[in-house]
């Protein structure tokens, strides 16, 4: 009898040997499986990002584009309204000489417009800043309150 309790004393010690190994494997396997799904999760995550900057790069692109082209189309509008008045103002006399002023600054503007593009507006209006900063900041802040004045409701 001692020896049957003996043996079955050290089935039950194998047995939680056992058990506690194959918990041990399942604990392990199941952090694997854990670590696996985060990591796909997180590849799952820079895919999605990266397509979501690929576009937004590409929507910026196209709306840079379609800016450009917006301002080239107002630059030829400007060009044939530089035509119009040409055509249909007095050519003789005070009037005459500012119909043909307005025309040129007119026909001037649309094409700086159409060569230039918003690009190099941008370019030349920073470098205008960069040489005349005191006026450009005077001119900003004439600006600012003018709008303030504008925007603002009166009691």
């Amino acid at each position: 009898m001692a020896n049957t309790f003996n043996k079955t004393k050290e089935d039950v010690k194998n047995l939680g040997t056992d058990i506690k190994k194959d918990a041990r494997d399942m604990g392990q396997q199941a952090m694997d499986k854990a670590k696996d799904f985060a990591s796909n999760v997180g590849d799952r995550a820079r895919e999605a990002a990266a397509g979501a900057q690929h576009v937004a790069g590409e929507v910026a692109s196209n709306i840079g584009h379609k800016a450009e082209d917006a301002t080239s189309a107002v630059g030829g509008g400007m060009k044939s309204l530089a035509g119009q008045v040409r055509d249909h103002g007095p050519r003789e006399g005070i009037l005459g000489g500012a119909t043909s002023a307005v025309a040129d600054t007119l026909e001037k503007g649309g094409r700086y417009l159409q060569e230039e593009g918003l690009s190099g507006i941008g370019e030349d209006l920073t470098g205008l800043i960069r040489r005349n900063p005191i006026p450009a900041l005077l001119v900003g802040i004439g600006v600012g309150f003018l709008l303030a004045r504008a925007t603002s409701s009166r009691s």
